[in-house]
């Protein structure tokens, strides 16, 4: 465990990347588990080793393994990561389940991370707790020399990893696209990532098209001119809306056009009443009294 901005907090969710035989490679604690982290994660370890491997051996993580058969090697991957590995020229591979020297590599690494870098350690927020993790994998682990290969990992990368690597300047990421289909609550503000975007009122209960792209959200609907916001950074915040004021629907009329119509019910018989006298009741009055 570790602490976090006064609180205890566990090692994960974290990204760690290594090349070759490095303890520690490169590594950072994520804000939040989920695709659109995992992808940030692994642009920075791009950027950190100055291009990028022709393999990447993943352990089985749900967030980019939808399914797997171990028997005939049959992977469904999260199309999303596949795309992005595709476009960079990258193999993907899983790690076998209990297998040592695949699972067993990945597992190390963190092993090696969490009782060496992070143990006991307080920090007063993500942003501090990722720069002592950068400082310290660049001062301490990959300074040390390694069990196996008796080098320093930082110049067994210089010597024999960096020059096989591809450069990433030769095929820049695009921005990253979802689209996803929301239906407009009454108040008009759609939620995409725990922020709210307004639309006009009028889409109220209309199921919509919704395009989140690295900086703009578009909101379409039909034929509609679609809605354009930028996105908002952090959680639970409220886009402004630009446009004209938005106009307050009219209440459809639930009044049928044309004369009324009778029930033909009411033309049937009716129950006949009694007829009594005054003094029943009042009888019946002294008596109760």
């Amino acid at each position: 465990m570790l602490g976090v901005a006064g609180r205890r907090a566990a090692a994960s969710p974290h990204f760690r990347g290594g090349a070759g035989l490095q303890p520690a490679g490169v590594c950072s604690r994520l804000p939040e588990r989920g695709l659109d982290a995992l992808l940030d994660g692994h642009e920075r370890a791009l950027a950190h080793f100055g291009g990028r491997t022709t393999t990447i051996l993943y352990d089985n993580p749900r967030t980019i393994l939808l399914a797997k058969d171990e028997a005939s090697g049959a992977v469904t991957w999260n199309a999303a990561l596949k795309d992005r590995m595709d476009f960079y020229g990258v193999e993907t591979r899983l790690c076998r389940y209990y297998g040592a020297q695949t699972k067993g590599k990945v597992e190390s690494g963190v092993k090696y991370l969490k009782r060496n870098g992070l143990a006991g350690r307080r920090f007063a927020d993500l942003d501090a707790l990722n720069a002592w993790l950068e400082e310290w994998i660049r001062t301490v682990a990959d300074e040390c020399v390694h069990g196996t290969t008796h080098e320093r990992p930082s110049e067994r990368f210089a010597r024999a990893e960096a020059a096989e690597l591809v450069s990433i300047d030769r095929r820049p990421p695009a921005p990253r696209e979802r689209v996803e289909s929301r239906v407009v609550p009454r108040d008009g503000y759609v939620a995409i990532d725990a922020n709210r975007h307004p639309v006009p009122l009028e889409w109220a209960g209309r199921t919509i098209e919704v395009r989140v792209l690295a900086e703009p959200v578009t909101l379409a609907s039909g034929d509609a001119a679609p809605i354009r916001h930028a996105r908002l950074s952090g959680k639970h915040q409220v886009a402004r809306w630009a446009g004209a004021p938005r106009q307050v629907p009219r209440a459809t009329s639930m009044r049928r056009e044309g004369p009324p119509r009778l029930d033909p019910a009411l033309l049937g018989p009716v129950a006949e009443v009694d007829v009594r006298s005054l003094s029943q009741y009042e009888q019946l009055a002294e008596v109760t009294s």
